[in-house]
């Protein structure tokens, strides 16, 4: 299996990365061919500038989102990792996917169906939070973000999510709960890859 994790945090020493490490070395360990995009690390452009609306409507998408479109056509399985900030995703993510999962690269038309080359593809979710998560689950909002990320973007896109974690209150506990934490992340990948 092609899997590719994608991870969205300012700090390489974050346990938003510790997950990613998780996931891939899970990943390689079951002898998947795993591959990684750490967004921060890239650089990665974030702001969809009328140049490139320009240019992919012209059909020359621009060489930094054509290289992330071969990655997602490539990956059989697609695992995001990021921190939830004002309950939402970073916005180097949310400029990742404004970027790259443009109209022209995600759908085809089948009939009145939406179908393009992302169809069929599986999805991991783990996020973190600095609130406990029992604050989160009181207002309801894993749920909340989860439909906005799983169906409004994932799902629209004909991809399939098999699983979303929320890993709550990362920077106050105890190691002893970071390490159950990281424990859960192994179990889950293992379980979907």
């Amino acid at each position: 299996m092609n899997h590719l994790v994608i991870t969205c945090h300012p700090r390489t020493s974050s346990f938003t990365r510790a997950i990613a490490d998780t996931v891939e070395a899970v990943s390689v360990a079951l002898g998947h061919d795993t591959r990684s995009r750490d967004l921060y690390a890239l650089d990665f452009e974030a702001v969809l500038r009328a140049t490139d609306l320009d240019a992919l409507a012209t059909g020359s998408v621009p060489p930094d989102i054509r290289l992330e479109q071969e990655f997602l056509q490539w990956t059989d399985m697609l695992t995001l990792v990021y921190p939830i900030w004002w309950a939402g995703m970073p916005a180097l993510l949310k400029g990742y996917i404004d970027r790259v999962l443009c109209p022209d690269f995600v759908f085809e038309r089948i009939g009145d169906s939406p179908l393009g080359p992302l169809a069929g593809k599986k999805v991991l979710i783990f996020n973190t939070t600095g609130a406990p998560s029992t604050f989160y689950a009181s207002q309801d909002m894993h749920q909340c973000m989860a439909s906005i990320t799983d169906t409004g973007i994932f799902e629209i896109c004909g991809m399939e999510v098999l699983h979303h974690a929320f890993f709550g209150g990362v920077t106050t506990i105890p190691d002893n709960e970071l390490k159950t934490y990281l424990a859960n992340v192994e179990a889950i990948t293992s379980r979907y890859l």
